[in-house]
């Protein structure tokens, strides 16, 4: 890949299709410091405020997703998206005079349609990469999969329905994930290392119906000297932080998660694609509860592949009781065969080198 080569990722909305485009550029740029990365995303999504505080090279698109709701404000945003598509548009073609690119790379998300769809009807089409984070591939994967030299997949079951062009990859995960020392650990959540214990997370934000059951079995688990590592999110701490006691540590936001993962013998947490990356990785057991509006259901999907390995079990939100959700934990958690089955999968599930694989092909095609 010589030094005047141009790589353009695009690629937002979530951070779910943000991250890994990120992580992708990342490497792209620290194997080959000449290159020039342009990013592209939403005025709308998260990219918005990450991109200038990267100090990344970025154009941001007015556009947003299609409104599902039924409300005014949902009508409202879908009359002007037509116009939000032809401003897109242009400054796309601008963008594609001006930067010329030599790559295209999709990570998906309504941000990543149009840079796809621009690069795709030149006359001479610039090769395509996606990189598909879900086991159910999203929209704009299927969309432009045909157009695409190579499609870097997550999931087993993505490569099965995508079926061209498919390399298993995995997703990109964060620098050092794997590097957590239970030692520190234990001093920084104040926690017992001779003691299981639960880590339980909503993603970042968290989750208010984790939260809610959660608080509802808490002491029961508590009650039984294991140990609960809570992370509520920012939101939510106020409402449940009375709970912190000596076998229970609530933090609202947990900045080393490397930290967080080694100490716990059992994680429970929603099921989004790089959230599953990470406990892979980590090689640990899991209880998934699927946020059951994900579009597409793809947080089922997700769990469904942990489960079928023999890595995870899953829990659907609806109708879940506490009692149904404390038994599955204390089965488990009391069941030192069955977690170390669960681990030794979840492992085997994982992709450490996931970023530097989808980079090598994509060097590959860029050479």
């Amino acid at each position: 890949m010589s030094g005047d080569m141009n790589v353009l990722i695009a690629g937002g909305g979530t951070g779910g299709h943000l991250f890994p485009a990120l992580a992708i550029g990342e490497e792209i740029q620290h194997r080959e410091p000449e290159a020039n990365i342009h990013f592209v995303g939403s005025t709308f999504g998260l990219e918005a405020k990450v991109f200038p505080i990267k100090d990344v090279w970025h154009t941001l698109l007015p556009i947003r997703g299609l409104q599902r709701g039924f409300n005014f404000m949902s009508l409202g945003r879908n009359i002007l998206l037509p116009g939000r598509v032809i401003h897109s548009l242009i400054k796309l073609k601008t963008l594609f005079r001006e930067f010329s690119p030599g790559i295209i790379i999709g990570t998906g998300g309504y941000a990543s349609a149009l840079p796809l769809y621009v690069a795709s009807r030149k006359k001479e089409p610039i090769p395509i990469v996606l990189q598909e984070q879900n086991s159910f591939p999203g929209v704009t994967t299927r969309w432009f999969s045909e157009k695409a030299r190579k499609i870097c997949v997550a999931f087993q079951d993505a490569e099965n329905q995508l079926n061209t062009n498919t390399i298993l990859t995995g997703n990109p995960v964060r620098q050092g994930i794997m590097d957590g020392n239970k030692l520190k650990a234990v001093k920084e959540f104040r926690l017992d290392s001779e003691k299981k214990t639960v880590f339980l997370f909503g993603g970042s934000q968290g989750s208010a119906f984790l939260n809610q059951i959660m608080n509802k079995v808490v002491n029961n688990i508590a009650a039984a000297n294991i140990q609960v590592l809570w992370q509520t999110g920012d939101k939510e701490y106020d409402l449940y932080n009375k709970k912190d006691s000596e076998n229970v540590r609530l933090i609202p936001f947990i900045n080393n998660m490397a930290n967080a993962y080694i100490l716990a013998d059992l994680i429970i947490c929603r099921s989004g694609a790089l959230t599953l990356a990470e406990v892979t990785v980590c090689g640990k057991p899991s209880i998934l509860v699927p946020f059951a509006a994900a579009a597409g259901d793809h947080q089922t999907k997700n769990a469904q592949a942990l489960v079928n390995a023999g890595a995870a079990r899953i829990l659907f939100e609806k109708n879940l009781k506490p009692q149904e959700f404390y038994h599955t934990i204390m089965n488990l958690i009391h069941s030192k065969a069955e977690l170390d089955q669960m681990a030794d999968a979840s492992k085997k599930l994982g992709r450490p080198h996931a970023t530097q694989d989808i980079v090598d092909h994509i060097m590959e095609l860029a050479s």
